[in-house]
């Protein structure tokens, strides 16, 4: 059985993040493209919730007793295969991780302007994920 403590401050904090990063994608495409802190910020703010997600997953998975999965996506396939997630979501889930990655790994390569892009499209994909987890364990 899940933590409700664990879950509740997990998803308290991508909350938190979250707000940042809305006051972040309130700026102009262009104000934010020439400000570093504001792009320094929101990648930031993106990989912390981005790891915040998969600690709520492999959070799940493991007191679920659902396996041991080998990695972050896979931990979102398990949520999906036993009916926590849609198909769709977990895709998305999926596609953020792998943001993720490039971010921790590949920092070097990642275009501001993609930041910017997924601040206006994207966030609603991790305000998804967290009614999910209330609804289904809080």
């Amino acid at each position: 059985m899940v933590d409700k403590d664990i879950l509740q401050r997990k998803l308290a904090f991508i909350d938190l993040t979250l707000g940042k990063l809305e006051h972040l994608k309130n700026m102009t495409p262009k104000d934010f493209l020439v400000s570093f802190q504001a792009v320094d910020s929101a990648k930031y703010n993106l990989q912390v919730s981005i790891e915040a997600v998969i600690d709520v997953a492999t959070h799940i998975v493991a007191r679920e007793r659902w396996g041991v999965p080998a990695s972050a996506g896979e931990a979102v396939k398990v949520l999906m295969q036993h009916g926590v997630l849609e198909e769709t979501q977990a895709a998305r889930l999926t596609q953020m991780i792998k943001f993720r990655n490039r971010i921790v790994h590949l920092y070097q390569e990642v275009d501001d302007q993609q930041i910017y892009t997924i601040l206006q499209e994207n966030l609603g994909d991790f305000r998804s994920f967290v009614k999910t987890v209330l609804v289904k364990f809080l």
